[in-house]
């Protein structure tokens, strides 16, 4: 069962970042106008297109998710810090506190690594 539980929790996990990821692609003037409102070069919005659409990916399939945890983890704790700071705002608060436990779930599978259905996982028998 953990293994079936650790599969469905990486995808859970995924779903948020590929739907944001394509829902970037298909908007990218706009959120890049919206980055460059808290002062980030809008051209970041490229390596966070490429991180959500394919991270999400490396995850499901089980395929370096030690590393792409920590990235996501790193990801999720710097948005939350750089466009989620306005905690008067109860949904703000709200999406702050999700993004910080969407780092806390990618931790888990830092330090845990992935299951029996992964990549990672079949590479280390062979």
């Amino acid at each position: 069962m953990a293994n079936i539980l650790d599969l469905i929790s990486r995808i859970f996990l995924s779903l948020v970042f590929f739907v944001n990821g394509y829902s970037k692609f298909n908007n990218i003037d706009g959120t890049m106008g919206w980055m460059e409102m808290y002062g980030l070069p809008g051209i970041f919005i490229y390596p966070a297109i490429i991180l959500e659409l394919v991270g999400p990916i490396f995850l499901i399939i089980g395929y370096q998710v030690r590393i792409t945890s920590f990235i996501f983890a790193s990801f999720c704790i710097a948005t939350a810090v750089i466009f989620l700071r306005d905690f008067s705002d109860p949904m703000t608060l709200t999406n702050f506190l999700k993004n910080i436990a969407l780092a806390g779930g990618f931790f888990i599978l830092l330090i845990n690594g992935p299951r029996k259905f992964s990549l990672d996982r079949y590479n280390k028998r062979n």
